[in-house]
């Protein structure tokens, strides 16, 4: 007997952003102008005019950008949800990338949306003071194998922060850490290496001074039981309770996110379709990276929406 076919939602993490995100769901979809309400009213300032009007350079800002994400792409669900719920089929499983695992616990009912959004502004906020106080920064090796990579970091004192899809892994580490790292990965003929445009080096021990303070909000946030199985970005393994998801937060922050093995969990555990939802495609293209069978949508607006209602017409 074949195992049914199962449906994933994933969500996008920072570096996903753009001036402009989400105004057309606002305009056109009252659950996602509530979602950007409830955000502005949480923060007590107009996040919404930020992610609709920029401008960019504040947009991008970590204490700024990662509540921006976090609530685009919920308004991107909750107008899907509105809209086209005979067309969009429930999850088995929903996962995020970094910060999109926060995404990822409202959407299973683990935090409100308030409270998600203050906890991933203070985060951002405590990040970017991390970052000032030491500078770092993250860089993408493309093309070298993992054991490769692991010695870089061992002779110069980095961290692996995140292992995407084959052949792609991001480190972090002070600056001048990433520039010996660069001559390293250069010397092993990586194939490519790129900077990341952050402001600190995120998913490393860098990290470790926010922490304490970071775990304080977190214990005082309201966790409930989650409704959908979420796939931890540590273990790529279901978080089944609060006290779970609440050490999996404090973790985070320093920890490596292995978002390769999460996706490969769900895809050996039934999963055949994945959709992609908030601002941008960068988990859709790292998901064809890892499994180039599995069906993969996006849903970052209104046309994405009306592709949802209309399956069996062209855009």
């Amino acid at each position: 007997m074949s195992q049914p076919h199962k449906t994933a939602y994933v969500f996008p993490g920072q570096g996903s952003q753009r001036v402009g995100m989400g105004l057309d769901l606002y305009n056109r979809y009252p659950s996602a102008r509530e979602a950007f309400d409830k955000a502005d009213a949480t923060l007590g300032y107009p996040l919404s005019r930020l992610c609709f009007k920029g401008p960019e350079e504040e947009l991008k800002r970590t204490d700024n950008v990662q509540p921006a994400i976090l609530v685009t792409s919920i308004a991107c669900l909750r107008a899907a949800q509105e809209s086209t719920s005979e067309f969009l089929p429930p999850p088995s499983f929903v996962a995020g990338h970094s910060l999109g695992e926060y995404t990822a616990l409202v959407a299973a009912s683990v935090l409100t949306l308030s409270d998600a959004v203050h906890l991933v502004r203070e985060r951002g906020r405590l990040m970017h003071e991390a970052g000032q106080t030491n500078p770092g920064g993250m860089l993408a090796i493309m093309g070298l194998e993992r054991e490769l990579i692991e010695d870089i970091c061992l002779k110069s004192n980095c961290n692996i922060s995140n292992i995407n899809c084959p052949g792609q892994i991001i480190i972090s580490g002070a600056l001048d850490a990433l520039s010996k790292a660069r001559e390293l990965a250069t010397m092993k003929d990586a194939r490519r290496i790129i900077p990341l445009k952050v402001s600190a080096a995120f998913h490393s021990t860098l990290m470790e001074p926010i922490m304490d303070e970071f775990s304080e909000l977190v214990l005082n946030s309201t966790f409930h039981p989650p409704a959908i199985p979420i796939i931890s970005n540590l273990t790529a393994q279901p978080l089944t309770g609060v006290d779970s998801i609440r050490e999996e937060l404090s973790r985070q922050l320093r920890q490596c996110i292995q978002w390769q093995s999460s996706i490969e969990y769900m895809i050996r555990n039934g999963v055949t379709s994945f959709y992609e939802i908030g601002p941008g495609t960068v988990l859709s293209g790292l998901i064809k990276r890892i499994n180039s069978e599995v069906q993969i949508s996006n849903i970052s607006g209104v046309e994405d929406i009306t592709r949802l209602e209309n399956p069996n017409t062209s855009s």
